[in-house]
């Protein structure tokens, strides 16, 4: 019998371990508020660079930033700083180090959207009105390198916005399955 490939987003056809981000985690709702600000902050460290780029470099973010721990992140000062900028597994931009601070904020972050997905059709933006007011209230929270872009970028990352192409089987199965298993 022969086996029936999965349709996606094109975006993850051609390398393994974009297609298991997509396939597992991309867009899933995600409620964890450690989780939640790690896709934040790595958003953050992707501007300017390709997604895969931080993707490859997700296990020495986290080994590097305690785990995205916010509270211990929020702690590091300038030794933890010249480590950083010394770390060669991850993107080593002292803007981008300096800007990783922590907050809980899974309720907030979903009281956003309603407490569920929205669920976009047609031709799909690079930011939208609420990643813009996001965007604002993150910045006014103290956070940096989350503009309105990379804001709706975090917002499909974690499942926020439903941006699964219309014939991506991730679409079908719904947004709201769980099925994380790069954590």
């Amino acid at each position: 019998m022969a086996k029936i490939e999965k349709k996606r987003c094109s975006w993850a056809e051609n390398d393994a371990l974009m297609r298991a981000y997509h396939d597992e985690e991309w867009g899933v709702p995600e409620y964890d508020s450690r989780a939640l600000w790690e896709l934040l902050m790595l958003e953050g460290f992707q501007a300017g660079l390709a997604w895969i780029i931080v993707l490859r470099k997700r296990e020495a973010f986290r080994a590097a930033f305690s785990g995205f721990d916010p509270e211990k992140v929020a702690r590091f000062g300038d030794a933890d700083i010249a480590r950083l900028m010394g770390d060669a597994g991850i993107v080593r931009a002292r803007a981008k180090i300096e800007a990783t601070s922590g907050t809980d904020f899974a309720t907030w972050a979903w009281g956003l959207v309603g407490g569920k997905p929205i669920q976009n059709t047609g031709l799909l933006p690079a930011s939208s009105a609420l990643s813009e007011t996001v965007s604002k209230e993150l910045k006014r929270r103290g956070f940096k390198f989350v503009g309105p872009v990379i804001v709706y970028a975090w917002m499909q990352a974690a499942g926020m916005v439903n941006d699964h192409a219309e014939e991506c089987f991730r679409r079908r199965v719904g947004a709201g399955s769980k099925t994380k298993k790069l954590r």
